[in-house]
């Protein structure tokens, strides 16, 4: 048996109010590969509770569908991967990163992603509010894929989350060229 873990959440913009839920179902392994075919795991490692609320609400709004993973701390976010990887779950198609973290700081997380051999390769999208050229420099340094500005609300955040799963989760044809003679 495997445990499938999903969530949701509601937002009031007015009153900032939210709440988190999830749900673990049992699955078999036949039908975790099927569910996990379908969906394009991105995983979200951001602390504030109205950003992971409009991240949620962007999901649902996406086509193809997108699976949210959301670990609000970046010690549970490292601890995360490193389960998925002893159990041989599928590790996300797409991090995203927030740059500011309580405990390890978004660049912390980066660097031993980096030097982990599981995550090396995997695509990391660090986002802050704040685009300091220093610590665009230092991501890029680091490792990151890519470097963003946090959306301002869940239009930009759907915008953003369409144009990142184009990028780096739908597959690429690649065309070769032959010479001919």
């Amino acid at each position: 048996m495997v445990v499938f873990e999903a969530g949701a959440s509601l937002f009031s913009a007015e009153k900032r109010v939210f709440s988190l839920f999830g749900i673990r179902v049992l699955l078999g392994r036949e039908t975790l590969k099927a569910v996990n075919s379908n969906l394009q795991t991105i995983l979200l490692v951001e602390d504030e509770p109205s950003e992971i609320a409009c991240a949620h609400e962007a999901c649902a709004l996406c086509e193809p569908s997108i699976r949210l993973v959301v670990v609000d701390d970046s010690v549970e976010a490292l601890a995360w991967l490193s389960r998925n990887t002893e159990v041989r779950n599928p590790l996300p198609r797409l991090i995203l990163l927030d740059l500011k973290l309580p405990k390890l700081s978004g660049l912390a997380v980066l660097r031993r992603l980096r030097m982990d051999a599981s995550t090396q390769d995997l695509p990391i999208i660090v986002f802050s509010e704040t685009c300091a050229q220093s610590d665009i420099l230092l991501s890029y340094q680091i490792g990151a894929n890519s470097f963003v500005s946090k959306p301002a609300d869940i239009n930009q955040f759907q915008e953003l989350l369409r144009e990142l799963a184009a990028y780096w989760l739908q597959p690429r044809q690649r065309k070769l060229a032959f010479a001919t003679q």
